[in-house]
């Protein structure tokens, strides 16, 4: 009898399941991004939750929930119900930085979270304000040893933490870490001088650029990006390459049906593949890339590794 009972339960599940991946979505999906509007991460979320509503037939709706590094965002997904309607834009910040730093991680990003799809991989450059009397990346370092203690950078994401730290601990640098929520306020600052150089995304910044108002000194790109060709790479400089990836992809609570989360996969396939989301993604130097679910949840317990062996190298915890 229990046999039986527990073969029923398990058909009425399976229906239940098959069900909801027939019917989804029937009303509007939120989509929970971590940083404020006008970042990498919100710029680039608005470049694919149209689309993907399209994809859907619902529309696909963003909201923001900076702060405390992308842990508030991941808590508020974490807590959420897995039926399909909350997603989550998480980014190496909050999947990597946060459980890679903390000595008692606030959730693991491998468990307590489903993997949907990869959405790709950020360009960051060395930004410097245009006050500053450096025209090269190489001019930077060596301004910057002349003058220890007196250049502030700004961060706005856990990449920029790292890279930063990473790099000034390469380059044997002191300068002074001033932190934001995002590139959005950070960028408000480095263009009126309060802080004299960043590592960050383009997004705003290259409007800027090419006024005059900051200079991109070099990118931490593999290869030169076409959006700002004139940035070297940190190889083509001379200078040691800042190690980590910064990247972003589409997740949901834990334990979400497998029939929701293979067609979630499938559409933002479709959507990455368009020429019109590539084309807008590539002014943001992003470089989009779907995935499986499967090959997600490897990835991000790959980066999880690297950002701990990095944050270990440079003296960074969260604690």
């Amino acid at each position: 009898m229990k046999l039986l009972l527990r073969g029923v339960a398990l058909t009425w599940i399976l229906a239940f399941a098959l069900h909801a991946g027939a019917q989804y979505p029937s009303r509007p999906v939120r989509l929970i991004v971590p940083f404020p509007p006008s970042g990498a991460a919100e710029l680039g979320a608005r470049i694919f939750a149209q689309p993907l509503g399209q994809q859907l037939g619902q529309p696909v709706v963003i909201e923001s929930k900076p702060g405390a590094d992308g842990a508030i965002a991941s808590e508020a997904v974490k807590q959420a119900a897995p039926d399909g309607y909350t997603l989550y834009y998480g980014t190496a910040t909050g999947m990597s930085w946060v459980p890679a730093a903390k000595a008692v991680p606030p959730y693991d990003p491998v468990n307590d979270f489903t993997p949907v799809s990869m959405v790709g991989t950020f360009g960051f450059f060395v930004f410097s304000h245009a006050s500053l009397p450096v025209n090269t990346i190489g001019e930077l370092v060596a301004y910057a040893r002349a003058n220890p203690g007196k250049l502030n950078y700004g961060t706005g994401n856990a990449t920029s933490i790292l890279a930063t730290a990473q790099f000034a601990a390469l380059q044997k640098l002191d300068v002074v870490h001033i932190p934001y929520k995002g590139d959005g306020p950070l960028s408000i600052d480095l263009l009126a001088g309060r802080v004299q150089f960043a590592i960050a995304t383009p997004g705003l910044a290259v409007a800027h650029v090419k006024e005059g108002r900051l200079r991109a000194l070099a990118t931490l790109l593999p290869n030169r990006s076409p959006l700002l060709p004139d940035a070297p790479t940190m190889t083509e400089a001379g200078l040691e390459r800042v190690s980590i990836t910064p990247w972003g992809g589409l997740f949901g609570p834990a334990r979400m049906p497998k029939e929701i989360v293979d067609r979630l996969s499938r559409e933002m396939a479709v959507v990455l593949a368009k020429p019109e989301v590539r084309e807008a993604f590539g002014k943001l130097a992003f470089e989009p890339r779907s995935s499986t679910p499967q090959e997600l949840s490897a990835f991000v317990a790959e980066q999880l590794e690297a950002y701990r062996r990095v944050a270990r190298s440079v003296g960074l915890t969260l604690d």
